[in-house]
């Protein structure tokens, strides 16, 4: 399936990093912080590996492996679907978009996927001797770095220790969506 940017109304943003440079750990404190600006933020997290939603014996993981697909669990605190892709080696972002735009959140952050063609903020730390994303990925908006580093043009620099100044970019994101959504930047 592919994901096609012009027609989503609900600002997209990835947000991508290699491992291990706290993407998780950033999102779980600017989450609550977006939350008080009023801006109602969905996720989409991409996973590496299998994992369980529920516990084995549990009904709704026995109906999953006798075949339910999906299996939507609920209760009316929470409610979980989960749904088996053994046939796909990866998650494909398009297919999931439209499981959250029903609760028209205000913004959707990506985590992962970020080998999508999406606009993205990355998130870099040379102690991790890893590459730049913005140098080969032309939808890189942004970098929050806590490093003083050569960042390509047309790529904005964000300190990824300043905390309320990330809260203010992603709460400008939904305004510049329009713009943002027409394409990669220009790469020399």
């Amino acid at each position: 399936m592919t994901l096609s940017l012009d027609t989503l109304e609900i600002p997209l943003l990835g947000i991508a990093a290699w491992s291990g440079t706290g993407k998780t750990t950033l999102l779980e404190a600017l989450l609550p912080r977006l939350a008080e600006a009023g801006l109602q933020v969905a996720v989409i997290k991409h996973a590496h590996h299998a994992f369980e939603v529920d516990r084995p014996g549990k009904d709704s993981h026995r109906l999953r492996q006798a075949g339910a697909a999906p299996m939507l669990v609920a209760s009316g605190q929470r409610f979980a679907l989960m749904m088996e892709t053994p046939d796909r080696e990866e998650a494909d972002l398009a297919e999931l978009i439209p499981h959250v735009l029903p609760l028209s959140p205000d913004l959707i952050l990506v985590e992962g996927f970020k080998a999508w063609p999406l606009p993205k903020l990355e998130l870099h730390r040379r102690v991790l001797d890893k590459p730049l994303l913005a140098d080969r990925d032309p939808w890189v908006r942004a970098v929050a770095t806590p490093d003083d580093i050569a960042l390509p043009a047309g790529v904005e620099r964000l300190a990824l220790d300043d905390h309320d100044a990330l809260v203010d970019w992603l709460s400008q994101w939904p305004g510049r969506w329009p713009e943002m959504r027409r394409g990669p930047r220009e790469v020399a």
